[in-house]
């Protein structure tokens, strides 16, 4: 099943054009369960813990630190395992990025250089991805609240610069290349070229298993795939040169590479900007999470509605409703249960660290919000 499409289970509770069946459903569900834990006041309640929580609904002390330690567990255990695949695919990485660089001096191939810069950016990468692993590890603190989870998406946009630079650089000297053609090596290149496919299969093969981890991962893993497509275009253009002395077909094959990286580093760029620039999920229709909320008989409304993705598979919602003066202490906090439980359940995107604010309409009038 594709991730961006909503699991089944997800789905029958309310529908899209259905909102008031479905807050019907969030509301019985939220009676039916019974659920009993921390106050729902006007401060705020916040209903889980980083990376991640297995329902939506809040908990007691005890069920929290449980929930916490479990998430806590499994981040660490993420990122070890994405450390180890990262440190073996930087080793094969750097060998063969060695090779193509001599290759490169001994043939005069410039697609062969080509595939050396891709690869010195690819070990570049694999390092920052390394490093950005290792943060990923450390607990949170006051300074650091949501641990150092955005570490993987700065990673990965730094990334993605330094491939837009490679591509820029190499496409511009492909094109004088057919301007002006070079000598050309065609052995030599076509052996470093074999040896280049081959390890990058090998990569692949060592971080296909981690690709799902993280947008760190999948960076590294599209770099080494596209890797191996640079390899193949070296093989080639060596074998056109031997079989008809075209030295041509080293700048085509050139301009190939660089055809690869572009869509790639500007798709991962992007990607990386807009959870930067914490945009909401595009997966996840913040209309139809409001009108959703709003459609509960005890909302009277919603403002201050943000969404924002703080790393892969950690999505934080926080939002004031408001409601009724007269609403009582244990009907405010089993509100907040069923909106934790609406968020994490209902939609595309499950919303697993979601916080409320349950505000009075004095109160809503009283606030002075910027945004």
């Amino acid at each position: 099943m594709n991730k961006n499409e909503p699991p089944t289970d997800r789905v029958t509770h309310c529908g899209p054009l259905d909102v008031h069946d479905a807050a019907s459903e969030c509301a019985n569900s939220a009676t039916q369960t019974g659920i009993t834990g921390a106050s729902a006041s006007s401060v705020g309640v916040d209903s889980g813990p980083l990376p991640s929580v297995s329902s939506g609904s809040a908990s007691g002390p005890d069920d929290h630190d449980h929930d916490h330690a479990q998430s806590h567990e499994h981040s660490h255990s993420s990122a070890t395992n994405s450390r180890t695949r990262l440190t073996l695919a930087l080793l094969v990485t750097a060998t063969v990025l060695v090779a193509e660089l001599i290759g490169a001096v001994v043939s005069g191939s410039l697609s062969l250089a080509a595939d050396a810069g891709h690869m010195l950016v690819d070990s570049a990468g694999l390092i920052i991805a390394l490093i950005a692993a290792h943060l990923m590890t450390r607990p949170r603190d006051d300074r650091h609240t949501w641990c150092w989870a955005r570490s993987e998406v700065i990673a990965a946009a730094l990334q993605a610069g330094m491939l837009a630079v490679i591509c820029l650089m190499v496409a511009f000297e492909a094109v004088t290349r057919l301007l002006e053609p070079t000598t050309l090596e065609p052995v030599p290149m076509l052996i470093i070229g074999i040896i280049g496919l081959v390890a990058n299969a090998l990569s692949l093969a060592i971080l296909a298993g981690g690709r799902g981890e993280s947008l760190n991962m999948r960076a590294a893993v599209l770099e080494v795939a596209n890797d191996a497509l640079g390899s193949v275009a070296v093989i080639a253009a060596a074998l056109i040169a031997m079989a008809t002395g075209w030295g041509g077909a080293d700048a085509i094959a050139s301009l190939f590479i660089a055809a690869l990286m572009a869509p790639r580093a500007f798709a991962l760029l992007r990607k990386s900007v807009r959870i930067l620039m914490e945009e909401t999920p595009e997966s996840l229709d913040l209309e139809l999470v409001r009108q959703h909320i709003l459609a509960l008989p005890e909302v009277r409304d919603i403002h201050d509605l943000h969404v924002t993705t703080i790393a892969s598979g950690v999505i934080s919602l926080t939002a004031h409703i408001t409601v009724d003066e007269d609403a009582t202490e244990h009907e405010r906090r089993d509100l907040v249960h069923t909106l934790q439980d609406c968020v994490a359940t209902h939609f595309a995107v499950p919303v697993d660290h979601s916080t409320f604010q349950i505000d009075s309409p004095e109160h809503r009038d009283h606030e002075l919000l910027a945004h």
